[in-house]
């Protein structure tokens, strides 16, 4: 049976664990339950302070030598969330960099204490700038094309994207570098890039064999506050 002191602990952990994954899972968001991060992230500390002091009255029945133990154990983790919190943006630029080095074409994602978000890209092994891109929630790669108006996706791409190829009317006439063709237009929820997020973006889709991968085109790096390239890599500012 679990003692009402591991029971305690336990509680205590559940709230550093819940109150932690909701601030990375909300933090280009900026709140947490309608809360700022910031407020929340101060609420489940006053929490979790609330249950050691709780904990404590409950351990001066204990030997003081048990009771100043777990204190000590409650204060590194209470330590341990606090510092997670505090250097959470250092932490998510790790987190990227890990991933993207381990998934090719992840984007690097940074998130200033501004608020200020930058996305850093590789090369595909074709040379050419890409990222695997987020639309209506589908993980897409895509090239980097600046030389595309807008952004094109290919008829099997957009369909991964939700959008029904079956209804669209390939009516509008686009330049490509195999000549001229005919497009359709859509319009998609949602394009992630990263921590940079453009909502309801309207897009062309290609038909279906005639585009072998999707170009993320200048109407969504237009929006952005800037890019620049360095290198053997992209920066996305927004």
């Amino acid at each position: 049976m679990i003692s009402m002191r591991n029971r305690l602990l336990l509680l205590i952990l559940a709230i550093i664990g819940i109150a932690v994954a909701l601030l990375a899972w909300n933090n280009n968001a900026g709140e947490t339950f309608g809360i700022d991060n910031e407020q929340f992230g101060q609420s489940a500390y006053l929490a979790v302070w609330g249950l050691v002091i709780a904990a404590g009255l409950f351990g001066m029945r204990r030997r003081m030598g048990d009771v100043a133990r777990h204190l000590v154990l409650w204060l590194a983790i209470l330590f341990a969330l606090v510092a997670g919190y505090q250097y959470r943006y250092e932490l998510q630029d790790f987190a990227s960099r890990i991933t993207a080095g381990l998934v090719p074409g992840s984007p690097i994602s940074f998130v200033g204490r501004d608020g200020e978000r930058s996305v850093t890209l590789d090369k595909f092994d074709n040379g050419h700038f890409g990222v695997r891109a987020s639309v209506n929630g589908a993980t897409i790669p895509m090239i980097i094309d600046t030389g595309a108006t807008t952004t094109v996706l290919s008829a099997r791409d957009a369909r991964r994207a939700g959008i029904d190829t079956k209804d669209l009317s390939y009516s509008v006439p686009v330049t490509t570098a195999n000549g001229r063709a005919n497009a359709a237009t859509a319009s998609v929820r949602e394009i992630r890039i990263g921590a940079i997020v453009r909502r309801h973006m309207q897009v062309l889709v290609a038909p279906p064999g005639s585009l072998g991968q999707s170009l993320l085109g200048m109407n969504f790096l237009n929006s952005l506050s800037g890019f620049e390239v360095r290198g053997e890599r992209m920066i996305l500012r927004d």
